[in-house]
């Protein structure tokens, strides 16, 4: 099986991700990731009709089977002060996040 997820890959996004494995962890986890890479590749390689619609299935959702659409409402959280506390940096009311710095893979 072809390694789409090279150990140098996986180290990247473990990073990334700011995740701590030890390295029986790391190569259980590549392992897993990479197998199932594969069977995405093998569902890839089904012939599929073009004609077949991109969301066909078993069940035909119509206006008669289907939830009703509900309205957006926004509810403020009665306590935000508690939350904002427990951040640990706030400007103007905002939670303040770390810029994480992006590089080219």
């Amino acid at each position: 099986m072809t390694e789409k997820i090279s150990p140098e890959l996986f180290n990247h996004l473990v990073h990334l991700a700011a995740l701590e494995l030890d390295p029986e962890e790391s190569d259980y986890l590549r392992d897993q990731l990479n197998k199932q890479m594969k069977a995405i590749e093998e569902l890839e390689a089904i012939p599929v009709d073009p004609k077949t619609p991109l969301a066909a299935h078993g069940v035909p959702y119509t206006v008669d089977n289907s939830q009703k659409f509900r309205g957006d409402v926004w509810l403020s959280y009665p306590d935000s002060e508690t939350i904002l506390e427990q951040a640990p940096e706030i400007q103007d009311g905002y939670i303040v996040v770390p810029e994480i710095p992006h590089t080219e893979i």
